[in-house]
């Protein structure tokens, strides 16, 4: 006898209610971190990050940010979330830690750990930045976001710490610029590597590798058949670093290159002599 078709419904029905009731019990509204108030998360989140268990506690952290958003204690919650993506470090944690670091100023741009914010996002930037011969982007909006400390904040207790790593992302696209610079000399276009040493000595004259830049400049011009020009980059480079290793490297100085012959101009064609008074035909028939 075969099932009766109605009854197999109402069964399947009753089953699948069943699940939902199980579901709903174990659902977000049970979750015992929810059950915590403000305080209580924020105690274990902590507690969570003293031990390095950055997962648990930023759990932990949000619920009590979540709990009292404007509160001082939800306000340094939230800090707290963004901390736990810093140190659990990784490219894809770093844009978290970012994200969170302005979602914060965003809140609370009068804070007083506003400053400290805006130190985590040039940190959370500088521990991304790719390598001297790629592309500089990140390192460059590093750069903005410690001027931004050094500028906004000048007396902050962060203000030293944003100069600090100031120094270290612009000798980054300093490094970068010189990167640029030796691939011209490679291809043999040593004039573009000579505007771009130029180029970098301007814009970064706190460069630490200055003797490296006045030797690489020095060979470009004496590639380009400008020996004069070389031989003060390397007297420049004698006086002021005595010690580079660069001094045992300075090249034999090539002879000037000639310049290209003026072709010389076309004569101009002799004006005909006048016919003298003799010659001229008067017309006389006589």
């Amino acid at each position: 006898m075969k099932p009766c078709r109605v009854c197999w419904r109402g069964g399947a029905i009753g089953a699948l209610l069943v699940v939902l009731v199980v579901l709903s019990a174990c659902g977000p509204k049970n979750d015992p971190i929810l059950q915590l108030s403000a305080e209580e998360a924020m105690e274990m989140g902590r507690s969570w990050l003293e031990k390095k268990k950055y997962f648990k506690a930023r759990q932990h952290l949000t619920r009590a940010f979540e709990a009292s958003p404007n509160s001082p204690l939800g306000r340094e919650a939230l800090l707290l979330v963004g901390d736990t993506y810093f140190l659990q470090g990784g490219q894809a944690n770093l844009i978290q830690a970012e994200a969170k670091y302005r979602d914060y100023l965003n809140r609370f741009p009068t804070s007083q750990r506003a400053a400290y914010a805006q130190l985590q996002i040039g940190n959370a930037l500088a521990q991304r930045v790719r390598k001297p011969d790629r592309d500089q982007s990140i390192t460059e909006n590093a750069e903005r976001a410690y001027r931004e400390v050094i500028e906004v904040y000048p007396t902050s207790e962060y203000a030293a710490d944003a100069r600090e790593q100031l120094a270290v992302v612009r000798n980054q696209l300093a490094e970068h610029e010189f990167t640029v610079g030796m691939f011209y000399i490679r291809f043999g276009l040593p004039q573009s590597a000579i505007q771009r040493f130029d180029g970098l000595l301007e814009d970064f004259p706190e460069y630490r590798e200055k003797d490296k830049i006045y030797f690489f400049t020095g060979v470009a011009h004496n590639e380009s058949g400008q020996p004069a020009e070389a031989l003060l980059l390397f007297d420049k480079l004698r006086r002021e670093f005595p010690e580079s290793p660069y001094l045992k490297k300075i090249p034999k100085l090539k002879p000037p290159k000639a310049a290209p012959a003026t072709p010389a101009k076309p004569e101009a064609p002799e004006e005909p002599e006048a016919d003298s008074a003799d010659s001229v035909d008067s017309g006389d028939p006589s």
